[in-house]
């Protein structure tokens, strides 16, 4: 009876061992890590206040002199195009979830952590740069954790109208004697409370082609997806010159380096470089440098 005890408690740990070693080889999920690695061109961004030695420079199609203080952009509605062609939405309507604040001074935010992603092999990705009307509202109770990520004093992307967030918040400085830029995009709204109607709709779908495809299985591939920041001057949209009042002796209200009262209409031009005109560029800034599988 001894033996029997014995052999029996043998086979089931060595059918224990074989499951959690099948299960271990052949996974049904695993992760994917999104690294953001924003650039001037193939410059990684070093941010720094005017007087900085060691802050990013770049200098725009027209010759403008410019570097960054502040980097931050929203990154939301993520979806995987299987290599059959199937879309895998990943928490597309949960922000909690499925959004991030991506921001140049905290290194943690560079990467973004897809979780329990199906085995198979993915060619495709697809994501928002900000946040789709639907979700686009300041909503503590339903979204507590990406409110907070965003509305952090280091972070501030909640738009200050309070009716959605901010999309992307640079500030920096241009021209040899560093004059003040301060960019920020998000979509508006018009009308009165109450009777809100979209104005400028800021939000943009980018599709970006892997040069491999990602496999995931045992492994958990990292895909290195850069963003370009030259774009944000020497798009392929638009060409954009920054001046501020102080340069308009005629003091014209289209003035773009720091907000105005015709920031929304500026802003548009911005945002096209940045993500895309929504019809012959749907990628804007964004390109896929690497896949490691």
């Amino acid at each position: 009876m001894k033996k029997l005890k014995n052999y029996l408690l043998l086979s089931a740990c060595s059918l224990a061992f074989f499951i959690s070693c099948s299960n271990d080889d052949n996974p049904v999920a695993n992760n994917i890590t999104l690294h953001f690695n924003n650039t001037f061109k193939d410059k990684t961004i070093v941010l720094g206040d005017a007087t900085s030695s060691t802050a990013t420079v770049n200098v725009s199609a027209e010759g403008q002199v410019h570097h960054f203080s502040e980097l931050k952009y929203v990154i939301s509605n993520i979806r995987l195009i299987k290599a059959d062609g199937a879309e895998l939405p990943y928490n597309v309507n949960d922000l909690d979830k499925g959004a991030t604040v991506v921001n140049q001074a905290k290194p943690q935010t560079l990467d973004y952590v897809l979780t329990n992603i199906p085995v198979g092999e993915y060619k495709q990705i697809k994501f928002g740069l900000g946040v789709k009307s639907e979700l686009n509202t300041l909503d503590q109770v339903r979204f507590p954790n990406f409110y907070a990520e965003a509305g952090a004093n280091d972070t501030r992307m909640h738009w200050e109208w309070g009716t959605g967030y901010r999309f992307t918040k640079i500030e920096g400085f241009y021209d040899p004697d560093n004059k003040q830029m301060s960019i920020h995009t998000g979509s508006t709204i018009e009308g009165a409370e109450g009777a809100y109607t979209q104005g400028v709709d800021a939000y943009r779908e980018i599709t970006l082609t892997l040069p491999n495809n990602a496999v995931v299985n045992k492994d958990a591939p990292r895909i290195t997806i850069n963003a370009d920041f030259d774009k944000l001057l020497s798009g392929k949209t638009n060409t954009i010159i920054l001046k501020s009042r102080t340069d308009d002796h005629n003091h014209n209200d289209d003035s773009n380096a720091t907000p105005n009262t015709m920031s929304a209409l500026q802003m548009v031009k911005f945002v096209d470089n940045l993500g895309g005109d929504r019809s012959s560029d749907l990628t804007g800034m964004f390109s896929v440098k690497s896949v490691e599988n």
